[in-house]
Formats: C-alpha cells, structure tokens, sequence
C-alpha cells in the first residue's frame, strides 16, 4: 500500500534534481548541435540555390561520404535505428563520432542537391550526446535508456521549434501502441530546453498559417477521415518504397559509395530534367501549399526524389520530405473534398509523418504547436486515421509492435 505520510513526498527529490541536471546537459548539447547545422543547413541551401550547377557534383560528393562512412561510421551507420535499437537492448555506448559525422553528411547532401530532410540528424546528434552522459555519471541501463530518450526530444524539439511534440515524440516513436512514460519528466523538460537553447543562438524557425478553419461538421470530419486515408496510404508507400529500393541496390551494388554514385548521377540527371523544386527541404513550396493550388503531381515527385536520395544511402532525415509531401497531397485534396488549402495543407503536413513513423500523438501535439488549438480536433482525426491505414512498419525499422493497430493486424507472435 502506498504510504500517504506528507514527508513521503520527498523522496522524489533526488530523482528530480538528478534528472534536471541530466535533462539540462543534454539539452544544452542538443540544443547547441541543432543551432550549429541549422545554421549550416542554411548557408549551404542558399550556396546550392545560387550555383546550380553544383548538382553535377552530387554523385561524387555521395561518394565520398559514403566512403568516410565505410572507414570509420559502420559503427554509427543505422542512425536512428542506432539509438532505438540501443534503448530497447542497452549493450554499448553510441560513439561520439555519430554527430559530426552525420552532421557533416546531411549538411553535403543538401549542399549537392539531395533530397533529404533534417530531423534524423538532429535525432541522432542528439542522442549520441546525451549517450556520452553514461560514462560520466555511471549510468545504470535503465538510466541509459531515459537518457537516450531525452537525447531524441531534446534533438527533435529543437530542430523543428515544437518542444511538447519532440517529448512525446521520444516516448511515443520505441514502440506502436506504447508510451514510456517512466521517462516523461526527463524527456519533456530536455525538449522545452533545448528548444530554449536552440533559440538563444538566434535561429528562427519556419511559421505556417493555416488559415480559416470551417466549423466542425459532418462534411468537414467525413472529409478530414477521407484525407487520412490517403495520407495513411501515402505514408505506407513512403516507407515501403524506401526500404524496397535500399535493399535492391544493397543486393546489386553492394559496395555503398558505388551506390551513392549511381543515385546521385540518376538524381543529377532528373534535376537537369525537372527542375531543382524537388530537392533539399522544399521550404518554398511548403509555404506555397498554403496559400494557393498547386500541381497534383508535387507530392509525387517530392517522393521520388526522396525515397531515390534516402535508398542510395543520403543521409538526412524523412521527415522535412514527408512534410512536403503531406502539404502538397493535402493542397491537391482540398478541392476534392470542399476544405480550405491551408486547412488541408496543415493536415497533411502532421499526418502522413504520422502515419510514416507511427506517431499519431506527437503529431497531433505538433500540429498544434505549429498551427494553434483550433487545428486540434481536425488534426488528432488526420493522424490517427493515417496511423491505422499506413500499417504495421514504417520508416524506422527498429520500431517495435507493442499493441497492434487494429484485430485485423498481424497475428501475435
């Protein structure tokens, strides 16, 4: 029986300052991390944007990354699944060299013109930071899981300027249809204070506007439900095609810099082809999905573009893409289903990452972060409707089933 004595309640003292101390470290380091390759991101976006001609030089720049990878990343090569893997089975401290290394890779890709998105690197700078705490503190493996969880939100809280999504996000993103919540207080404070961080360094992040919402109807949650269920369809080809295509050329090229190689001279060629609309984070357009109609065929060539930079081995991130790709589809969806472009725009931006990474919460959380409170109940049916149509895997392989979607998932093991 639990004790009700008043003096039982200090006993959490340790525990909080222990925590606070922890969280704020790695909030610090990740917050810091997130300002730096924001700020590189930028410089090299706007370097790429005025030599276009740098596209040519993608295939070797994938290359040579590929080849530092292969010398002295193998170690760090999974990423995410890296810190996922290690939170579910604690065996051996990530090394350091994850977050310049993946740092200076994502910062390569978008300078040659890739299409790859940012959130991975952030993610994973911040883990493998937050991950050098074990040996200074002595951290038990319980501990060492809570403190890789607040490296995850303090690095996603950060990087997107969405501090409640980031914290959820760490403890919703181990396992579908689990929350850990053991490590809520050290993961929620981390987020707020590297977002806080991140921001002291004086970088601003991208706003978007919504606009007029309808009032809640049957129409307007009939259509909202009929939009997740192609965004949910969207976010199962995202992933399912990524995973497909990496496992190809891992079989017909099995040497990784030749794979770069011959995404990026595929990728360099269809920018010659295109356009440059399709590669880096595709801010521009984004914005441009909230305001006005756009081509149908935007999400589709935003996909492509990704899933060939992401299966070649670019390294970055699948969640700017998926953005792109949830703004745009929702841009050509608002016609069809009588809503305003903002409105469906908004909603496809936080949903078909929903469905990708199996994080209904978080995205919920972040559309109304980045939206307001009024997008809410809109949002929360957007990204639970796309969460149960986009299946049982998605864009992180180490994912876990904790709880099936739905009876007519996969059977128990």
């Amino acid at each position: 029986m639990t004790s009700r004595h008043p003096l039982s309640a200090l006993r959490i003292l340790p525990y909080l300052a222990k925590w606070t101390l922890l969280a704020a470290l790695v909030a610090a380091a990740s917050g810091s991390a997130s300002a730096l390759f924001l700020w590189a991101l930028e410089l090299a976006t706007a370097t790429r944007i005025s030599h276009p001609w740098l596209i040519w030089l993608l295939p070797v720049a994938g290359w040579l990354v590929s080849w530092v990878y292969l010398k002295v990343g193998t170690q760090v090569e999974a990423g995410n699944n890296l810190l996922i893997d290690e939170i579910h089975d604690p065996r051996k401290v990530v090394p350091l060299r994850m977050a310049p290394l993946v740092l200076g890779a994502t910062v390569i890709s978008h300078l040659f013109g890739a299409s790859v998105g940012r959130e991975g690197t952030a993610v994973q700078m911040g883990g493998s930071l937050a991950d050098q705490l074990t040996h200074l503190f002595r951290l038990r493996h319980e501990e060492r899981r809570i403190v890789l969880m607040a490296g995850i939100s303090a690095g996603f809280a950060s990087v997107f300027g969405t501090p409640l999504a980031g914290a959820i996000f760490a403890l919703e993103v181990l396992a579908i249809g689990r929350l850990r919540y053991d490590a809520i207080f050290p993961c929620m404070l981390a987020a707020i204070l590297a977002d806080q961080v991140c921001m002291a360094w004086g970088i601003q992040h991208s706003h978007y506007a919504a606009g007029a919402l309808p009032a809640i109807s049957a129409w307007s949650l009939l259509a909202v439900l009929l939009a997740g269920l192609a965004f949910g369809l969207t976010a199962w080809l995202f992933a399912s095609s990524t995973h497909a295509l990496t496992a190809l050329l891992k079989r017909y090229l099995p040497y990784a810099p030749l794979r770069a190689l011959a995404g990026g001279v595929v990728l360099a060629l269809a920018v010659y082809m295109l356009g440059q609309r399709y590669i880096g984070l595709g801010i521009p357009v984004m914005m441009e999905a909230f305001q006005q109609p756009l081509p149908w065929w935007d999400s589709a060539g935003k996909l492509a573009f990704t899933v060939a930079s992401l299966g070649s081995g670019y390294k970055g991130g699948e969640v700017t893409p998926l953005f792109f790709i949830g703004a745009t589809l929702g841009n050509a969806l608002a016609p069809l289903l009588q809503l305003p472009f903002g409105m469906l725009a908004a909603l496809g931006f936080v949903a078909v990452f929903a469905g990708a990474a199996n994080t209904p919460l978080a995205c919920t959380i972040m559309a109304i972060e980045l939206f307001g409170p009024q997008l809410g109940p809109y949002a929360a049916l957007a990204c639970v409707m796309a969460y149960l149509c986009s299946g049982h895997s998605g864009i992180y392989r180490a994912q876990t089933v904790a709880v099936h979607k739905h009876r007519m998932g996969p059977p128990e093991a």
